[in-house]
Parts: structure tokens; C-alpha cells; sequence
């Protein structure tokens, strides 16, 4: 579909229980609606409605959470639906508050996928990860299980279906793809996306000062590194696997 022929985005308000509203701008992953959420998500964090308790940024939606006793969702509503449609017409790209690196082992047995998925895309394994760790990737949510970082978006090539079966286990540090996204596993869990890597640094470590070191909106970049120097990292202790923060000036 040319860019000019996309359906038009409309933001929605919509009830969540008893203390929420979700401000949903799509029902597909479109790179606009989740733009849209990450400026959305920041504007209601610099300035905060009157009763909120907490802010949640999925994908394509928004979720606020108020306290009943403070204020009422219909006191909420239009300041959100305005909020919302300011985020979607306003096009500039959210500069990310933080910038990861995160060094990563891709192929063989880290990431068993990586060789199918390329040979089905024209490419050579390299080429792939090439591509991987070269695109700006983002956190545009944290879901599923703790701390668990959805990343994206990847060139349209990457817009690859789940696997037909479920795997029962994927390690801990697992990287996988799907649907133009990337999801880093914290814990060994089952999957249906496609195991392309594994890191040492780990999304969720309770008995980290800061558990959940990822945030939406944080800037990623994947960087390759041979899979003895992952086994290395997951030696050390804080959980990090080399990983490196910074804020830009």
C-alpha cells in the first residue's frame, strides 16, 4: 500500500475497569500509531492528568489508570482524546531519553533461526545481521512477562510470520523475531517467533537495584559479538551483560 493510501488514524477512547481509560490509535502494529503512543505516553508523563496513578504504553495503544477517589473517567476523557489526536498529527520523531547497547551472539546455536530466515530472504547470514544492527531499533512496550522489551521496527523484509509450532523453551537472553519486531526474553520461556540470537544481559533481574532497566521509548542498538564472549558476560553478576547506557546531551 503507497504511503498516501493508508487508512486514516483515528484515536479512541476506550473503558478499561473500573480505573482506566485506553487510548487505542489502531488495531494493527502501524508505525504511526506507535509513534504516536511513545509521544502520547510522554506527554501524559511530563504532565500528568489530575487522579492518574500509572501509565502503560503498549504497542498501538495507551492505557491511564486513575485513582475513582480523585477524579472520574469522564473528567478524563476529552484532555486524553486531545492529547491523543495531537500525538498522531504531530510527526516529529520523539528523541529517546536513554541509548542502549546490548552485545549480542547471533546464529549456530544462539540463534538457529537466523539461517533459515535468511536464506528465505535472499540474504546471507551476515547480511541479516547486518541489517539487525543496523537499524534504530526502539522499546515500544513492555509486556508479557516482567520487564520484557518489544522492539522495533525492523525493514519491511522482516515482517515475518510466527512459526506454525509452538517452542516448548527458548533460553533466557533469547532473541527473537517476528512481525517486524524483535522481543528479548528475560526468562526461558516458550515462543512462537524465531530465534535469531542470544544476549547475556537480562531484562528482568529482581535482585537488581532497577529490575526492569528498559523503558518505552529508550533507543537500542544490537551489536554482534562471538558466543564465548556472551558466556563471559553471563558470569558477571548485575544481570547488564556488558550492556551500555547513555543519555544524549
Amino acid at each position: 500500500m503507497a504511503p498516501d493510501a493508508r487508512p486514516e488514524l483515528s484515536p479512541e477512547i476506550l473503558p478499561h475497569g473500573l480505573d482506566g481509560l485506553l487510548v487505542r490509535f489502531s488495531l494493527s502494529p502501524d508505525p504511526r500509531a506507535m509513534a504516536a503512543v511513545q509521544r502520547l505516553a510522554a506527554d501524559l508523563s511530563d504532565r500528568p492528568p489530575e487522579g492518574s496513578v500509572e501509565i502503560a504504553p503498549a504497542l498501538v495503544s495507551c492505557l491511564l489508570r486513575f485513582d475513582p477517589a480523585r477524579t472520574r473517567p469522564e473528567a478524563l476523557e476529552a484532555d486524553l482524546l486531545a492529547r491523543a489526536r495531537a500525538a498522531l498529527v504531530d510527526g516529529a520523531p520523539l528523541a529517546p531519553r536513554r541509548r542502549w547497547t546490548l552485545p549480542t551472539a547471533f546464529g549456530g546455536a544462539a540463534g538457529p533461526e537466523l539461517e533459515p530466515i535468511a536464506r528465505q530472504m535472499g540474504l546471507t547470514p551476515d547480511q541479516a545481521i547486518a541489517q539487525i544492527c543496523g537499524t534504530d531499533l526502539a522499546v515500544l512496550a513492555i509486556g508479557f512477562a516482567p520487564g520484557q522489551p518489544y522492539l522495533g521496527l525492523l525493514p519491511e523484509g522482516w515482517n515475518l510470520p510466527r512459526l506454525p509450532d509452538l517452542v516448548p523453551e527458548v533460553p533466557a537472553g533469547a532473541v527473537v523475531v517476528a512481525l517486524r519486531q524483535i522481543v528479548i526474553f528475560g526468562n526461558p520461556s516458550p515462543t512462537g517467533w524465531r530465534q535469531v540470537g542470544r544476549m547475556a544481559f537480562r531484562s528482568f533481574w529482581p535482585d537488581r537495584a532497577e529490575p526492569m532497566p528498559l523503558a518505552p521509548g529508550d533507543a537500542i542498538r544490537l551489536v554482534p559479538v562471538p558466543a564465548d564472549r556472551i558466556a563471559a558476560l553471563e558470569a558477571e553478576p548485575d544481570g547488564m551483560g556488558g550492556a551500555t547506557c547513555e543519555a544524549p546531551a
